[in-house]
């Protein structure tokens, strides 16, 4: 019984070994920017997960990265570049508006569009060919033979 009281205690301090970034600022403003940064960066493995709540490891070397570029005096627009060079417009939460997002707007829209200009043109095609089937040309022989069929069955 001792020993499982004692692995059940193990088990459970192990969750204080987890890394925690002690980090060193110059300033209190460095440490908000920090804080801000880190929050408004996205993780690239993560996908919805921000820098700062992030544990993958691409989020902590973004971390060390963005503390690393205020120690040398960056700005947060200079360290939001940094990212973006590096990473892509992914790691913002408010990418810039380009062709490529532009497209990725307007092309439902457009599609929708189409699909129901297509949808109206081709409804009366439609009408006009179930309308042709029920009659048929028929030569005067046809015609002939089926009235001598049709005088038949009622006699």
């Amino acid at each position: 019984m001792q020993k499982l009281t004692a692995l059940l205690l193990l088990s459970l301090s192990l969750s204080s070994f987890a890394a925690i970034d002690a980090l060193n600022f110059d300033s209190p403003a460095q440490e908000k920017d920090y804080h801000a940064l880190t929050q408004e960066l996205r993780c690239p493995q993560c996908q919805n997960n921000n820098i700062a709540d992030s544990n993958a490891t691409i989020a902590v070397d973004m971390r060390h990265k963005v503390f690393e570029l205020l120690q040398e005096g960056k700005s947060k627009q200079d360290v939001v570049n940094y990212m973006v060079e590096r990473y892509g417009n992914f790691v913002t939460y408010d990418p810039p508006i380009t062709a490529a997002t532009l497209i990725l707007w307007i092309a439902p829209i457009l599609l929708v569009l189409i699909g129901i200009f297509m949808l109206f043109r081709r409804r009366p095609q439609v009408q006009q060919k179930s309308a042709g089937q029920n009659t048929v040309d028929l030569t005067q022989a046809e015609k002939q033979r089926l009235e001598k069929i049709l005088n038949g069955e009622k006699q």
